[in-house]
């Protein structure tokens, strides 16, 4: 994948330059320091993944987002927590909060190396189908509220109905934007913008508590953009 390095701070972009080193299929395009220097380059150059710095002179990284009119996938790397929900509305690939690992670093390329090319800038489907008894049963994400383990089956809880799936978590995982949804336990995967409350380790949504498990907790609280304590 083709990489594009939009940051403002020196240390911060070093650190940006070696992690893509360590990835053999990664390449670095270009490196630059304000948003505005990027523009001509994201027309000029094919490229696949923008690492993208939120707070610098001249534009910020979310106002580059809402200019540009076809855009690669995008991991947003900040120091600020506070971005997150704006950038999960620009439908951003991951946000990485400073300072971050390379093991978290890695998680986030991974996941957008696992649709890379698959889409070709098509625009993201607002369905799914799965598996349903005999049928296959057409679901709208934006109905989903949470997805619920049951022993071999899958529950997924829609705004209407319940709706069973043999699918397993990580096929649905694949195959719904993890902008838009997070694994939280073992045996529950929630929409993002269904909930309404978090409080010690425990989601509230439409009336159900959700516990957060200690193996998806760091992932969770960064895709909100709220570090665990």
């Amino acid at each position: 994948m083709r990489c594009l390095l939009i940051e403002d701070e020196p240390l911060a972009m070093l650190r940006l330059k070696e992690f893509v080193a360590r990835l053999p299929f990664l390449t670095l395009m270009d490196a630059v320091d304000n948003a505005l220097d990027a523009i001509p380059i994201i027309q000029r150059e094919p490229i696949d993944l923008i690492f993208l710095d939120i707070e610098m002179d001249g534009i910020t990284g979310l106002q580059l987002l809402e200019v540009l009119p076809v855009r690669p996938a995008v991991i947003l790397t900040t120091a600020f927590d506070h971005y997150a929900l704006r950038a999960f509305d620009l439908q951003v690939d991951d946000y990485l909060l400073k300072p971050y690992t390379f093991e978290r670093f890695l998680q986030a390329v991974t996941r957008v190396r696992q649709t890379f090319g698959k889409h070709d800038n098509e625009p993201e489907s607002s369905f799914l189908f799965v598996k349903a008894e005999y049928r296959l049963q057409k679901i709208s994400l934006d109905q989903i509220i949470f997805i619920e383990g049951m022993r071999d089956y899958r529950r997924i809880h829609v705004e209407t109905e319940k709706i069973m799936t043999l699918e397993t978590f990580g096929e649905l995982e694949q195959r719904l934007p993890h902008q838009r949804f997070c694994r939280v336990h073992k045996s529950y995967l929630v929409a993002l913008n269904k909930i309404e409350s978090i409080e010690r380790d425990r989601i509230k949504i439409f009336q159900t508590v959700i516990p957060i498990s200690d193996k998806y907790r760091d992932i969770f609280y960064e895709r909100i953009g709220r570090p665990a304590k």
